[in-house]
């Protein structure tokens, strides 16, 4: 048996990606888009619906007609604060908030799934997860520590991210590591101010971030995104008030750090906490570093990228196998080291589409059939062979 949409569907569901992209919530704020998809779940007749996971994350199961895995389809909830500027008769009513990353077209795309599973897989089951605050990396790990979770527990999690700069409708996939590992570090160093006429009776950071903004960009390694690959980027940096009569006792550092496996990010986490804890001992302050935004790397497995070329070419599309990772980081890692079976599909968006994150982005609704098509073609060499 194979899934097909109809016209009629793929209109509505291009009318559904046009609601949600004027309706956007960011990352742990996403209330109203999940109670819309609930419910157009529910519509669709789904066998169990469950909500709140991991926040405001939606799931849906699909029963098949005999026992056999469970295969999750998986999109994302949250848009991006970033103010939109587009002349589009549905773009974001929102001020400050859009969906610029193209997770209401992910959205739409499993939406799909959904109309066409009203015909039930013959075995297994089909969960689609609609999750929440996959910007801040949170969302995923919430997921799967939620206590419903292991009625949940898939054993493949499919998921598609649109990709710039790769043709439209061309399915690029990674061996191995699809997205790096990253992680935000919030550095605060704590001395003592004093007056401007006399500096020398307090404690000043300065001296400490002038070296740390040094020596942490200095971590990095390397071009290639291989196994030696590291990145540290100053994001933000703030001393004491902004005054001219206070000499700073205070002082933060915030920077991202990113590697191509979770391996090497640990050695780079310990290079760069003994920076701060150096460089503040030698200037007399005192340092706290916490973490934020912390994300695996998302590595797919071998035996899913073979079913999703399969599946690409009975859709009818390109595959081209990207050389190396995507820079950015994805939560989806964690579903694959919760034990599943897991592939992060990236589809192009277009050549000269705006990059992802750019405020005149814009999800292309010609790819609802193509990434709706994909996943189901996966779900046919699962459930129905």
């Amino acid at each position: 048996m194979s899934y097909e949409l109809t016209t009629k569907q793929i209109t509505d569901l291009t009318a559904l990606r046009h609601a949600l992209h004027e309706t956007p919530e960011i990352s742990g704020e996403e209330a109203q888009t999940a109670a819309h998809i609930a419910e157009a779940l529910r519509q669709a007749g789904a066998d169990q619906i469950w909500t709140g996971l991991g926040g405001h994350g939606v799931a849906a199961a699909f029963e098949g007609k005999a026992a056999g895995p469970t295969v999750m389809i998986r999109c994302e909830l949250d848009g991006l604060p970033i103010h939109e500027v587009s002349d589009l008769p549905y773009r974001s009513q929102i001020d400050g908030k859009s969906h610029v990353c193209g997770h209401d077209g992910h959205m739409t795309m499993v939406m799909g799934c959904a109309l066409a599973l009203a015909r039930r897989p013959a075995r297994g089951r089909v969960i689609l997860l609609f999750q929440p605050a996959e910007e801040t990396g949170r969302g995923a790990p919430a997921v799967v520590d939620d206590p419903r979770w292991s009625a949940l527990k898939p054993d493949y999690v499919f998921a598609i991210h649109n990709l710039p700069g790769l043709a439209l409708g061309t399915v690029g996939l990674c061996a191995g590591t699809a997205c790096c590992a990253s992680r935000g570090m919030q550095i605060r160093l704590a001395g003592k101010s004093s007056h401007a006429a006399m500096p020398e009776d307090g404690v000043s950071p300065a001296g400490a971030m002038a070296e740390l903004m040094t020596a942490l960009p200095a971590l990095s390694r390397g071009g290639a995104l291989d196994e030696a690959f590291r990145l540290c980027t100053l994001t933000h940096c703030s001393l004491g008030e902004p005054t001219f009569g206070i000499a700073p006792g205070d002082g933060e550092i915030r920077c991202t750090l990113r590697c191509v496996s979770d391996a090497t990010m640990q050695g780079l986490i310990e290079e760069a906490e003994t920076a701060v804890t150096e460089a503040a001992a030698r200037h007399g302050l005192e340092a706290e570093i916490t973490w934020h935004d912390v994300f695996a790397a998302t590595v797919n497995a071998d035996e899913a990228v073979q079913l999703t070329q399969q599946a690409a070419q009975a859709t009818g599309l390109a595959v081209e196998m990207l050389p190396e990772p995507m820079r950015f980081s994805e939560d989806f890692g964690c579903f694959g080291l919760d034990g599943a079976t897991t592939a992060m599909i990236f589809l192009g968006s277009g050549v000269d589409q705006p990059q992802l994150h750019n405020p005149d982005f814009d999800f292309p609704d010609a790819l609802i059939p193509h990434g709706t098509h994909l996943f189901l073609n996966l779900i046919t060499q699962l459930l129905e062979a």
